[in-house]
């Protein structure tokens, strides 16, 4: 009980980030050291700042901005209107296949009825075949007995 009290003990220590703190080592304030650089004031930065604007140029900018919008505005109604003419194309072309496709269903829906009375029709006519011969062929044993007598 005594070592594994011990075991667990040395197993949190070793998984806990406590004792894994590395040391700040803080600078010693030593004699005052005289500064070696001479400090110059700052050099001045031609400032690029803008002019104000004028009114006349404010107003060609927003002209200009106004005609750029027209001209979004202009495609944009442009895209629009190809957009609604490939949409009723489509539209009418769906329509047109859809119109097949029940022209073909209807065309499948008469081929089989077709087919299905053409097998009747097939069994019909061997069935009647069959009765034939089996008349034919009992009629000729009973007559070929009759002469052996």
């Amino acid at each position: 009980m005594h070592i594994a009290l011990k075991s667990l003990i040395a197993f949190c220590l070793l998984n806990s980030s406590a004792w894994a703190v590395e040391a700040v080592s803080t600078p010693t304030p030593t004699a005052a050291v005289a500064p070696t650089a001479v400090t110059q004031p700052p050099a001045k930065v031609p400032a690029n700042t803008p002019k104000p604007l004028t009114a006349e140029q404010i107003s060609k900018a927003k002209q200009q901005q106004d005609a750029k919008t027209k001209a979004l505005m202009q495609d944009q109604a442009n895209r629009l209107k190809q957009l609604e003419h490939a949409n009723l194309e489509a539209l009418a072309q769906n329509q047109e296949l859809q119109l097949k496709n029940d022209s073909l269903a209807v065309q499948i829906q008469v081929l089989q009825s077709e087919r299905s009375a053409q097998m009747f029709l097939y069994g019909a006519m061997t069935l009647a075949v069959g009765v034939l011969l089996g008349f034919l062929i009992s009629g000729y044993v009973y007559t070929k007995r009759r002469r052996q007598w």
